[in-house]
Order: C-alpha cells, then sequence, then structure tokens
C-alpha cells in the first residue's frame, strides 16, 4: 500500500533506540527524508550507518538533549534548516521514572521535561511551518494510565493525552492532526533491562496478563505510527491508541 509520505519530512525524537529507532527505519522505508535527535550519538550514528545499509538515504543526526530547552530549540531549528518545513513530528522521547512518596523535586521536573514538555515545545516550534502548508501530523509515543506504583513520568504522559487533545482540536482546521499511541510491552533496553531482565519473568508476565503471548517489537508500534503520519489516517485526531496485545489494564 502506497502510504503517500515519499518526500515528506520528519523529525523523529528519542530515535536513538527502541521505539523511535523502530519508526525511523519505517518512515525511511517510505521515502520519508529524516532528522532524528536523541541524548546518544554513538546510538543515532549506529543507526544512521543501518538506514544506510539498507539503501535508505542517510538522516540528519542532532544529538541532543531534550529537558533542556535550549538545545531541544537548536534541534528543531536544525530540522528545519537542513530539510525545510517538518511535516511529520514523531515524539518518543520517554522514560519511566519511579518514585516514591518523598522524590526529589529534579527527579520530578526532569521526569515532565522529558515526559511531556519536549513533546509540547517540539510541536511549538514546528506548527507554524505545518500550518502555513496546510498540513501536519503529530504522533506522540504516550504510557499507561493505569499506574501501579508512583511514577513521575505518569503525570507527564497523563498531560501530553490531554494536551493533544486540546492542541487537535486547536490545529484541525489546518490540515494537521495530533494523536498518542500507547505502547503495551515492546522489546526494548527498558523493558529487556529494567522492566523484566529476566526470561522467566517475562515468560510470566505474558503468561499472566498479555492475551496475544508474546511482547510487541518497535515495527509494531512503527506500523500504527505510519499510518497516523500518512494522509489515509486524515479523520483520526485527539485519539489515544493502545498498541499493546491486548494486555489487561491491571497489569500495567
Amino acid at each position: 500500500m502506497d502510504l503517500d509520505i515519499r518526500g515528506r519530512t520528519a523529525l523523529v525524537s528519542g530515535a536513538s533506540t527502541g521505539i523511535g529507532a523502530g519508526i525511523a527505519l519505517a518512515l525511511a522505508g517510505e521515502g520519508v527524508r529524516l532528522a532524528l535527535t536523541a541524548r546518544r550519538m554513538d546510538k543515532l550514528e549506529e543507526l544512521a550507518r543501518h538506514l544506510k545499509d539498507g539503501g535508505h538515504a542517510e538522516p540528519l543526526l542532532l544529538p541532543a538533549d531534550l529537558t533542556d530547552k535550549e538545545a531541544l530549540g537548536k534541534a528543531a531549528q536544525g530540522a528545519r534548516h537542513a530539510l525545510g518545513p517538518i511535516d511529520i513530528l514523531v515524539n518518543c522521547a520517554g522514560g519511566s521514572r519511579p518514585i516514591g512518596t518523598d522524590g526529589a523535586e529534579d527527579v520530578w521536573s526532569e521526569a515532565l521535561a522529558l515526559n511531556f514538555h519536549a513533546a509540547r515545545r517540539l510541536s511549538e516550534a514546528l506548527l507554524p511551518d505545518m500550518t502555513s502548508r496546510s498540513w501536519g501530523r503529530i504522533v506522540n509515543i504516550s504510557g499507561s494510565m493505569e499506574p501501579r506504583a508512583s511514577n513521575a513520568a505518569t503525570p507527564a504522559k497523563a498531560a501530553l493525552h490531554l494536551w493533544s487533545k486540546g492542541l487537535s482540536c486547536d490545529v484541525a482546521r489546518h490540515g494537521i492532526t495530533v494523536n498518542c499511541i500507547a505502547p503495551g510491552r515492546i522489546t526494548s533496553e527498558q523493558t529487556m533491562m529494567r522492566l523484566h531482565p529476566t526470561e522467566a519473568a517475562r515468560e510470566a508476565f505474558i503468561k499472566a496478563n498479555i492475551p496475544i503471548g508474546y511482547f510487541g517489537e518497535p515495527a509494531d508500534i512503527a506500523n500504527m505510527a505510519l499510518y497516523l503520519a500518512s494522509p489515509l489516517s486524515r479523520y483520526i485526531t485527539g485519539a489515544v491508541i493502545p498498541v499493546d496485545g491486548g494486555m489487561h489494564y491491571f497489569a500495567h
């Protein structure tokens, strides 16, 4: 199926590994011109080599700490300067931040900056071009709204959901859609090294909580992101779409 996004431009944050890298690979496969940003330049360079070896165009690499407002602004402007107006923004940067009842203020501030403000600020930086061209796609990778313990990332993801819904109403008349994808357990550094570090733990969690019977892959999220980034999804906006193998809510 032709998604009609060949030649479009995209900025993907949190693109160094996992879901972000999977989305970058999928967009490149559709002929999208890419700018990629993340903290770890070595991982971005590894992904760029993988794209080049696969016959795809070399992406623009923009290493940045997206919790730093100034660095974030430079990344957005660097993408625009090199590629022209950005058509597609995929906000993947984020991470779990378990915290107790006496969590330090700097932990809360960092979690909000990474999991909410980064997406908001990148969107605000790129929206003027989308508005002037009467077309744009913003896809936010969010998370569960069913916490089982205190985590500083959870209220940030809740803010991302509600902000995305409000923004979608503001920009819909300009041909811009704004949606969130809520991943389940996806094979990634966070899942395999922190959440379920042993094979036995993974098998037990899957058996108890995931009807489809396995963890997802970054490509499973990327397939949904591709659709939401394309003209085919023109009538979907303000949505939070779970891609989780039917994972039970209480499992989160």
